[in-house]
């Protein structure tokens, strides 16, 4: 790869790469958040549902990378903010109920650059008290912790947003090998691809009683773990869905039978 070879794959790296704040209360935070990544050469930045937003604070904190505020998506909830990504990241101070692959902010940072070779990506980041809710946690398809002082781990929102914008800006810098899986002839499935997978199969374990009363809160969590773990593309997800549709008929053809 020649060296316009290089520039270009990595513009268009940044570009797919996006940065997601989720909740955020501190309207400052929101824009030392900007300057965070636009120092590094990013520009990308969604909202969830953030608390005040536009405010003259987020702008003060910005210093300048008003760019990146202007251009930042807002979105109620975060399976929308993350709808087109192949890969999301979720951030996260402690270890949580769910049960994800856990990386360092280096290694996010390779498999980010990776996966941005072939859709978009996202690093999303929680509310500055609560962090990532476990709900929020399940739409990532693993988790990103900072390896800080156990007895200390305190972090601000833009200082978490800048480790993960410095390492994937080393990443860029050093021409990491992308080293996503282009064997597949078909796209990745994007996450809200995903969440309608996962909205089928609840309702096919359902339907062919599955649970036997239980709750299904449990499987559904090592279910949606496999599944993302697995790395689907479309046209496997098509093919699930088949096979989730062919249980459901024969569900209804079994119960019409004994009725």
């Amino acid at each position: 790869m020649n060296s316009i070879d290089v520039q270009s794959s990595s513009v268009v790296g940044r570009e797919r790469i996006r940065f997601v704040l989720v909740r955020t209360s501190h309207p400052g935070n929101i824009g030392a958040a900007a300057r965070a990544i636009r120092t590094m050469g990013f520009d990308r930045l969604g909202l969830v549902a953030p608390h005040k937003f536009p405010h003259p604070d987020a702008v003060a904190m910005a210093s300048g990378a008003n760019g990146v505020l202007e251009d930042a998506t807002i979105a109620p909830a975060l399976v929308d903010a993350v709808a087109d990504c192949t890969l999301v990241l979720g951030c996260t101070a402690r270890a949580r109920a769910v049960q994800l692959e856990e990386l360092t902010p280096r290694e996010a940072a390779a498999r980010a650059l990776a996966a941005s070779a072939i859709g978009p990506v996202a690093i999303v980041f929680g509310n500055e008290r609560t962090g990532l809710e476990n709900d929020e946690l399940m739409s990532c398809h693993a988790a990103v912790r900072i390896p800080s002082m156990e007895d200390f781990p305190s972090l601000n929102l833009a200082q978490a947003v800048q480790v993960l914008a410095y390492e994937l800006r080393l990443a860029m810098l050093a021409q990491i090998p992308q080293t996503a899986d282009t064997s597949k002839s078909d796209p990745p499935a994007t996450a809200e691809q995903l969440e309608h997978l996962f909205g089928h199969l609840a309702q096919m374990l359902d339907d062919i009683d599955f649970h036997k009363g239980r709750s299904p809160v449990t499987i559904m969590k090592r279910l949606r773990r496999l599944f993302l773990h697995a790395g689907l593309d479309q046209r496997e997800v098509r093919i699930l869905r088949g096979i989730f549709d062919d249980a459901q008929r024969m569900a209804r053809l079994a119960r019409s039978r004994c009725s």
